[in-house]
């Protein structure tokens, strides 16, 4: 069983900073994303990893990389961000304004993919990390990582959007008494 489920979110790039829905497009993180991917190193030595996961989405995989375990990561397509469909691109007020009362948690993105979709693959990742002994390190994406973790706690999918997550965060899964808990949330590099 793992020990610790340290999860990290992408740096920030030019959609994450203007509030953009980034699920498929693959974008490069932004000189600040850069700055902020390399300071999650340092509080990263505070654990040993016995596997480390990330999202094949350069953003993912650059903040990986800039942190320090681009060579220890194995790439898993299930970590990819949620498929927004045609509202890739596209802010959450646009969206709101063309379909009043639109909810990515409930309706999902229109030929993308819906709670459920991402629930599923993110519980394939989870039953792996669950067979590791030790720590585990994931790097990808903040609402992939948002279902994640309601699924790690045993939620339905849609438990996701109780979990706000900035760009450039460590937040930490774990056990208590084999109960499922999360020990830290949304925190930056540095204080």
């Amino acid at each position: 069983m793992a020990e610790n489920v340290v999860l990290v979110r992408h740096g920030e790039t030019e959609w994450s900073r203007d509030g953009r829905h980034t699920g498929r497009t693959d974008i490069p993180l932004t000189t600040d994303g850069r700055r902020q991917a390399t300071a999650l190193g340092g509080p990263l030595t505070a654990w040993q990893f016995g596997l480390v996961l990330s999202s094949p989405l350069q953003r993912a995989l650059e903040t990986c990389r800039l942190a320090g375990y681009g060579t220890k990561a194995q790439l898993r397509p299930e970590l990819m961000e949620w498929d927004y469909g045609r509202y890739e691109g596209r802010t959450s007020p646009q969206i709101v304004a063309e379909n009043p009362g639109w909810s990515l948690w409930r309706d999902g993105g229109p030929d993308g993919e819906t709670p459920e979709d991402v629930g599923r693959r993110v519980d394939r990742v989870i039953s792996e990390v669950r067979l590791v002994a030790g720590n585990v390190l994931i790097f990808a994406h903040g609402h992939v990582l948002r279902v994640l973790t309601a699924r790690w706690l045993g939620e339905p999918p849609d438990g996701g959007r109780h979990y706000a997550l900035q760009t450039a965060t460590l937040s930490v899964l774990a056990y208590e008494h084999e109960n499922p808990v999360i020990i830290r949330w949304n925190l930056p590099p540095v204080s």
